[in-house]
């Protein structure tokens, strides 16, 4: 069966052997940043997706590691190909072949995400999730299953998950799926922080109190979630769609410029009358949040 349709491989930072059994072969089939790969020819298995081998030449290892992602996946060809989508953008790939070895690698190492596939021998899925949970693990997981009617999400999230994705899947939406949930974790580490600052403007939390330098300004409800999400992301892009998400929990393009509006008056209350501002637009992409 066509369990997934895979992004386009065309440079690979390592090449992951399926894994075996035990605790051992998890971490061991872990790919791990430091060991360059140059000028190699390989020939990858049989895939339907791809319709056939494929020959993948001039590897060469990305030196900056995007993330940490532990796959929890027993299918062999499945995992081989997932983990060489995550390393070719430069992630680190943890792996584990069963569902007890993913509990322990989960609970035992820091992770940015765990991709977790529901039906795992040894401990399904769900029960990991729930060990997780329960260990008080806050780690963002994924679950990938074939299991995808609205119950089985519906059981999947319930019991601890952070988004469900059902099989057959792109690639491109499961990487862009674990992006997201690397920024609402980078995000809720974030939100621990009571005042925000960047450069001489500060925000506090808790007094609902916005200030830079010695002035003090006054924002609308909107406009305080608005800037307070762009001080969490300063020196990201913050996209539209990323604000209408976050700061109007649109799920949808309303189709008006509300984002404009709204940046352009804030960024009169925080920039106007300053020597260095801070609102910066990027052309094509959004906005900035920088003392630069």
């Amino acid at each position: 069966p066509n369990f997934f349709a895979i992004a386009k491989v065309s440079q690979v930072a390592a090449i992951v052997a399926p894994p075996t059994t035990g605790r051992a072969a998890a971490r061991a089939n872990s790919l791990r940043p430091g060991k360059p790969i140059a000028m190699m020819q390989t020939k990858l298995p049989s895939a339907p997706c791809l319709g056939g081998g494929g020959k993948i030449n001039s590897l060469s290892w990305k030196l900056l590691v995007a993330g940490r992602i532990l796959l929890v996946e027993d299918d062999p060809q499945i995992g081989d190909y997932i983990a060489r989508g995550f390393a070719e953008e430069g992630f680190t790939v943890d792996r584990a072949a069963n569902g007890r070895d993913g509990l322990f690698l989960a609970t035992d190492s820091q992770f940015d995400v765990v991709v977790l596939d529901r039906m795992l021998p040894g401990m399904d899925g769900l029960s990991v999730l729930k060990a997780l949970r329960a260990a008080e693990v806050e780690t963002p997981v994924l679950v990938l299953s074939a299991l995808g009617s609205t119950d089985d999400r519906v059981a999947g999230l319930t019991a601890g998950a952070d988004d469900y994705l059902g099989k057959p899947f792109s690639f491109a939406e499961l990487f862009a799926r674990v992006q997201a949930l690397m920024r609402r974790g980078s995000g809720r580490q974030k939100a621990q922080d009571t005042v925000l600052r960047c450069a001489d403007l500060e925000l506090d939390r808790l007094t609902r109190q916005v200030k830079r330098g010695a002035r003090k300004i006054t924002l609308q409800p909107r406009e305080f979630r608005l800037l307070e999400y762009m001080l969490l992301h300063q020196g990201e892009v913050v996209t539209r769609t990323m604000l209408l998400e976050a700061v109007w929990d649109y799920h949808f393009d309303p189709g008006t410029n509300v984002i404009d509006v709204h940046i352009s008056r804030l960024r009169r209350k925080i920039d106007d009358g300053e020597e260095q501002a801070l609102f910066h637009t990027v052309r094509g992409a959004g906005y900035r949040m920088a003392a630069d």
